[in-house]
């Protein structure tokens, strides 16, 4: 069987393009954390994990590969936005431990997926965001919104890594910013932020617009290994977001950081 998986697939984004996909007769496994958000897309296959911890990824990836010999796109869209410091079980800050170890060991696990739509932010190419190699956790001054900025930049060095990696592999990696969409925006916020928020929804596109630039690149995926579009315009990847010195160094220090989390 061919399946389409998406993670966050209960909610926003991710249930729109689940609930798509289903409405074709496609195969959807969604994962995500509610069953109960998961009940109203009863035609999806659900399962349920904190892909925030290491282990439940890889017992997500085992169940997808054993169940699905092909993969047609691993849509990538789950995350949580915290105002407040959170330490995973792992020992790992939160929002790196969701949104970018999670896509990482995905992306990597699953048996040779068609496409991967690694949806992220800052959008690919955006000089905002940054990598604190010295302190990866954000242990030192954290800030909710600079998490999500060191997340997304990792998430285009992961696509990097990824495509350069697997470059003669069938696999193609897009890296994607639908833009501003009023979706659910989970999460937990302090007031300065929760008013941000509520301003993005007010004017954010309807979550039916903000998937359209998703479904193009899984209906067809671009040719190239890797390629990055906001959210339907196609970015130049001779940008110092996608530096491959960076990308390196990041894969390795990701694959040290699991490798403490081997049994």
């Amino acid at each position: 069987m061919t399946a389409i998986v998406i993670t966050g697939g209960t909610d926003g984004m991710g249930r729109a393009l689940a609930r798509t996909y289903l409405d074709l007769g496609d195969t959807v496994v969604i994962v995500g954390r509610d069953p109960a958000k998961a009940a109203t897309l009863p035609k999806a296959h659900f399962i349920q994990a904190d892909l925030s911890l290491v282990a439940e990824n890889r017992r997500v990836i085992e169940e997808i590969n054993d169940r699905y010999p092909a993969v047609h796109a691993l849509v990538l869209c789950a995350r949580y936005f915290r105002s407040t410091r959170f330490v995973t079980a792992d020992g790992f800050e939160g929002t790196f431990a969701l949104e970018y170890l999670s896509r990482f060991l995905l992306s990597h696990g699953l048996h040779r997926p068609r496409v991967i739509v690694n949806v992220s932010g800052p959008a690919p190419g955006v000089p905002i965001g940054r990598i604190y190699w010295d302190d990866l956790m954000l242990e030192r001054d954290y800030d909710g919104v600079a998490a999500q900025m060191q997340a997304g930049r990792a998430n285009n060095l992961l696509g990097v890594a990824f495509a350069a990696r697997h470059a003669a592999g069938p696999t193609r990696y897009v890296l994607i910013n639908p833009g501003p969409v009023s979706t659910s925006f989970a999460g937990e916020y302090d007031p300065a932020t929760a008013a941000h928020v509520a301003a993005l929804k007010r004017h954010g596109a309807p979550v039916e617009e903000g998937i359209k630039p998703i479904i193009a690149r899984i209906d067809a995926p671009p040719a190239e290994p890797l390629s990055a579009f906001t959210p339907a315009d196609r970015i130049s990847l001779d940008n110092p977001s996608f530096a491959p010195g960076d990308a390196a160094r990041l894969d390795d220090l990701t694959r040290y950081l699991l490798r403490s989390q081997e049994k």
